[in-house]
């Protein structure tokens, strides 16, 4: 478990209390924006927490990697040579698409590639 990724705690143990049976922690991201929680990523599923439901409801949604048709990173900017504080990722599960924009673009990155790698 050393070796997880992740940016608040309380983060990362909710994800922990939900682990399937034999299921690992990749990473747990904070999400930045208005109605953001966050990215969990293991090894059989993308978790978003997102706060954004009325009524101040909040839902955590499981996608298998199975179920990814796409992963984009998306940008402002050029990744080509520009340093920028924040990075989005689009994850598309069908017809439905999830943005999340998370600190840092090496944590953007990172997201994209471990979805790569489990969706093949």
């Amino acid at each position: 478990m050393s070796d997880v990724r992740y940016d608040r705690r309380e983060q990362l143990q909710q994800i922990q209390s939900g682990l399937l049976p034999g299921e690992s922690i990749i990473a747990v991201y904070d999400a930045v924006g208005v109605g953001t929680g966050f990215i969990g990523l293991t090894d059989k599923r993308v978790i978003l927490q997102d706060k954004s439901f009325v009524g101040k409801r909040l839902a955590i949604t499981s996608v298998p990697y199975s179920k990814v048709t796409a992963v984009s990173l998306v940008s402002d900017k050029s990744w080509a040579g520009n340093f920028f504080s924040t990075g989005k990722i689009a994850i598309h599960v069908g017809a439905h698409m999830w943005e999340i924009e998370v600190r840092g673009v090496e944590k953007t990155q990172h997201i994209h590639n471990v979805i790569l790698h489990y969706a093949r």
